[in-house]
């Protein structure tokens, strides 16, 4: 059924003025949204060196590549002083699978 209103020509959209004014206030609109929104950033930013109590507080934390390497380098020396894999997990907020999975 055809709309009465609205006219179809050689798929062009036949609007009257009020209707393109509209059109262009929300265009315009649209357009002031997204350039004063901030730009988006991937991903979740590492926790600064000093928030141990942070990663311990069993919330998970996004490493960066070093960090991660000092982490399980880390973890390793542990293992080998004779801690115990739970202990180790409980203390650093890590699941035991994690630590057995280390090469």
């Amino acid at each position: 059924m055809p709309v009465p209103y609205l006219d179809i020509q050689e798929d062009v959209l036949a609007l009257d003025a009020k209707e393109l004014k509209k059109l262009r206030r929300i265009v315009a609109l649209a357009e002031n949204l997204i350039a004063s929104s901030p730009k988006p950033k991937r991903g979740r930013p590492a926790l600064p060196k000093g928030d141990e109590k942070k990663r311990a507080s069993g919330k998970r934390v996004r490493r960066t590549g070093r960090e991660l390497a000092q982490f399980r380098k880390m973890l390793k020396a542990e293992r080998k002083k004779g801690v115990s894999v739970s202990q180790l997990a409980r203390q650093h907020g890590i699941s035991t699978a994690y630590i057995y999975m280390l090469p």
